[in-house]
């Protein structure tokens, strides 16, 4: 995939073998910056979108691939560069993906241009993030980052670069929609730290991480359990990174932009989509408990009693209403609220956030500790 650019044939088949992140991975970064951004982002980002999902257009950059952006998706580097050296070399490069995504920024801040100009650099920059956060994709020329350094995993052939793709992903079983409930655990100052990041140091990170990837990669070498279980971790609070970081800069780019966006061809239920989008942060209070399966989507208030509750590692899973798995709603503790699990046993709790649907079940996700009182 990363050296398409070079065989132009590549760029326009055979592309969907080797999507970064794979499908799952970048719609679950498309997702966990979904839950992160303001309302009135939110409500922009929708706008240029044309009422299509984040996640919906998430690996649009590839699937639209041609020779002239095709060098968007990495960057091509050699090993054992110090951190200036590094930060000279991609600064003084170009057609990469450090340059895309600063190209894209500039795109979506300049007042001059067009909303259709401004929904594909906008669907660029949704991708080329979670790009930028694929260790693979920040690599070597010679073995055109790690897709001719041949192994076998799962008792398959495949090679390094799409191993860190999709393969250790596909192993870990996981949906898209856990991927991006599971993954998201960063906390009020992961994400504060996260997103004062430079896109510079997103790379750099990727680099290190491929850096060792390289010394320990064998050609034709069998990867182990004990290599999942090392580097899915890694995958974890990569695209965890990623989601947050786009968060971030789209928070950025449209804190402080005019909601309205003109100029658009809008879909049939692109008002619906935008009202629901910039009414997020108005809670609704006072929820039954027994009625909030009607609420999904809302931001909602509600009380009910702890029944029951399960540690699960990246959260803490209280039900109320009754014991799982007849609970009328579960709430995921997670971040810093995730401290307050052990204190709710048999407590009536008051908890305020967007309901979602999980596997069918009404589900609240609390990370702020102000968000649940009892």
């Amino acid at each position: 995939m990363i050296k398409k650019s070079f065989f132009a044939a590549l760029a326009l088949s055979g592309a969907f073998s080797l999507i970064s992140w794979g499908f799952k991975g970048h719609r679950a970064i498309a997702t966990i910056a979904q839950k992160h951004l303001t309302s009135n982002t939110a409500y922009v980002v929708s706008g240029y979108l044309k009422g299509d999902g984040m996640a919906e257009v998430a690996t649009w950059a590839d699937e639209n691939r041609n020779p002239t952006t095709a060098p968007w998706h990495f960057l091509n580097l050699p090993l054992g560069l110090t951190h200036a050296q590094f930060v000279k070399q991609v600064s003084e490069s170009d057609n990469n993906v450090y340059s895309a995504i600063l190209k894209t920024e500039a795109t979506l801040k300049d007042k001059s241009l067009t909303a259709d100009q401004k929904n594909e650099a906008l669907k660029y920059l949704i991708h080329l993030v979670g790009d930028a956060h694929q260790p693979m994709h920040i690599s070597r020329k010679e073995d055109k980052g790690g897709n001719t350094i041949q192994i076998r995993f799962d008792d398959k052939g495949s090679n390094l670069h799409s191993l860190w793709d999709s393969k250790l992903i596909d192993h870990e079983g996981s949906s898209e929609a856990d991927i991006a409930r599971t993954y998201d655990v960063a906390t009020a100052a992961q994400i504060r730290q996260w997103q004062s990041d430079s896109p510079m140091e997103w790379i750099w990170e990727s680099y290190q991480i491929s850096s060792e990837l390289y010394a320990q990669a064998k050609p034709g070498q069998s990867i182990d359990e004990a290599y999942y279980q090392k580097y899915i971790s890694v995958i974890h609070q990569r695209i965890d990174q990623a989601g947050i970081r786009l968060a971030g800069e789209l928070n950025k780019l449209f804190q402080n932009e005019q909601a309205k966006v003109t100029g658009v061809t809008a879909a049939p239920d692109l008002s619906k989509t935008l009202q629901n989008n910039a009414t997020k942060g108005i809670v609704i209070g006072n929820v039954d408990l027994k009625n909030i399966g009607n609420f999904i989507g809302k931001t909602v208030s509600t009380t009910g009693k702890v029944y029951s509750s399960k540690d699960i590692g990246s959260m803490i899973l209280v039900n109320l209403g009754a014991a799982y798995p007849n609970q009328l709603l579960t709430v995921a503790l997670k971040g810093k609220a995730r401290e307050l699990g052990a204190q709710l046993s048999d407590k009536v709790i008051t908890v305020e956030g967007e309901v979602i649907d999980y596997k069918g079940k009404p589900e609240i996700i609390i990370t702020d500790p102000s968000k649940l009182k009892f």
